[in-house]
């Protein structure tokens, strides 16, 4: 089994290049999409874990995507190590 990297912010998989965050010297970001990072910092600051809670599942659901995987999703959320502590 594989492991996937997920953006420890949202959880959106960090497959592939195009998917991560950027830092202020353009490279990518190794934990965060760009969703969620941009140009080194986020681009929601000042988000909780329950706003992103509900902005992961509202996305989800835009695509249409199971209830079972969108409740993974979220389950997911308080491990990232954007939310671990907080």
């Amino acid at each position: 089994m594989e492991n996937i990297v997920l953006c420890q912010s949202c959880g959106m998989p960090l497959g592939n290049e195009q998917a991560k965050g950027t830092e202020q010297n353009g490279l990518k970001n190794e934990q965060y999409c760009k969703y969620c990072y941009e140009n080194g910092s986020f681009k929601k600051p000042n988000i909780n874990l329950e706003k992103m809670k509900d902005l992961v599942s509202t996305e989800m659901k835009k695509l249409k995507l199971p209830i079972y995987t969108i409740q993974k999703a979220i389950n997911i959320l308080p491990t990232l190590s954007r939310w671990k502590n907080k």
